[in-house]
This record gives structure tokens, C-alpha cells and sequence, in this order.
């Protein structure tokens, strides 16, 4: 069992995040209960306070959530959980229970140059968990790993053939297609961005 802190009523917050995205999904409570069968059987236990029971997330909706890891703050009264999502957090059948109004997301975009890559990552993410009707990327996960590598081979192409041009307005379109699609298949290979992130550092250092 963790060395953790329960409160007076016998609970500790569990803030549950896509390991792969980063996106936090959802935010609920845990007893020692719950947190004992979280890790034995590496999906999310949490315990209701309006209904005074256990539930195991997903055992209904089918949206379950395997625990990738389990951390605690520095005071160990937090828990920070993270995993891998089938479907929808929310009961409302969203991705995540937490929303971003659009103001944030503009003042994002102007203090970062590379956070539409951080939306765009999560946006990926909320389609494959919700698989809405229509989505382009809703159709690549439903076509499967094929399908998306098959797309990526065309757009690396792509680039090659606009790049040869010399033709910048063709060749910033195929960048940022290839950039999408290498998305898609990092979020169906349950590789974070992160990783990939890490070894460009790494070989930067040396």
C-alpha cells in the first residue's frame, strides 16, 4: 500500500491524466479501499461520496482506464494518476470533464509558439476517445494502423516532391500534414510526444 495521507474522512483526491496527451480527464476521490484495488488491478477505483461506494471507472460505459503510473505530491495528500483512456472521461461523453474557454486558448497561441501542437495533440486524443461522426481522424483510428501509416508515407512524399519544387506555399501545407498525420500514429501507438521530445534533447546534449 502507498504511504499516503487520508483526510478526516477517510478519502484523498486522485487527479487522473492522459499519459500520452497530458490532458488531465478527470478529477475524483479515492479510500484506501479504492486506491488498494487501483493497483492491483491497474485500472481506476475511486469511492463516490454522494452514493458511499466504490466504483470502478468504466465498468458500465466501457470506458476504463489502465493506470500507466501512480504518484503523490510532496505532502502525499494528492494523488496524480496516470493512464491510458478507453473512450470518454466525462460522463457527458467528452474527452476530459474539464473544458478551456477559447480566450485561453488565443493567449496561448500568442505566448507560445508551439502550443497549437499541445491543442492539437489533445484534440487527437478527444477524437479517438469519443470517435464523433464525420472527424477525418475519426476515420483514420477506424481504419487503424495501416491506414495511418499509409498516410504518412504519402505526406513525407509529399513534402519531398514540394521541397524539390522549391514551391514554399505547397511545401508549408504538406509540413503541416505530415506533422498531423505523425500525431495520429504517435497517439495510436500510445507514444507520447513527450518521448519523442526526450531523444531530440538527448542527442542535442551530446
Amino acid at each position: 500500500m502507498m504511504d499516503v495521507k487520508f483526510d478526516e474522512h477517510g478519502l484523498i483526491p486522485a487527479v487522473v491524466q492522459d499519459v500520452v496527451s497530458k490532458e488531465v480527464l478527470m478529477v475524483a476521490y479515492m479510500n484506501e479501499e479504492a486506491l488498494q484495488k487501483s493497483i492491483e488491478t491497474k485500472q481506476t477505483w475511486f469511492y463516490s461520496r454522494s452514493r458511499n461506494e466504490l466504483w470502478h471507472k468504466g465498468a458500465t460505459s466501457g470506458n476504463k482506464q489502465d493506470i500507466e503510473d501512480i504518484r503523490y505530491d510532496c505532502d502525499k495528500d494528492t494523488l496524480l494518476v496516470l493512464v491510458s483512456p478507453h473512450g470518454p472521461a466525462c460522463h457527458e461523453g467528452t474527452y476530459s470533464c474539464f473544458r478551456t474557454a477559447e480566450t485561453d486558448k488565443e493567449r496561448e497561441r500568442s505566448s507560445d509558439r508551439f502550443a497549437i501542437i499541445n491543442e492539437l495533440e489533445s484534440i487527437i486524443a478527444k477524437r479517438e476517445a469519443e470517435m464523433p461522426e464525420g472527424a477525418y481522424t475519426t476515420y483514420l483510428f477506424g481504419k487503424g494502423v495501416d491506414k495511418i501509416l499509409k498516410k504518412v508515407g504519402e505526406e513525407a512524399t509529399e513534402v519531398v516532391i514540394a521541397a524539390k519544387n522549391r514551391n514554399h506555399d505547397e511545401l508549408k501545407w504538406e509540413v503541416a500534414d505530415l506533422i498531423y498525420h505523425v500525431l495520429v500514429l504517435l497517439r495510436e501507438q500510445k507514444l507520447p510526444l513527450d518521448d519523442v521530445l526526450a531523444v531530440l534533447e538527448e542527442r542535442h546534449r551530446k
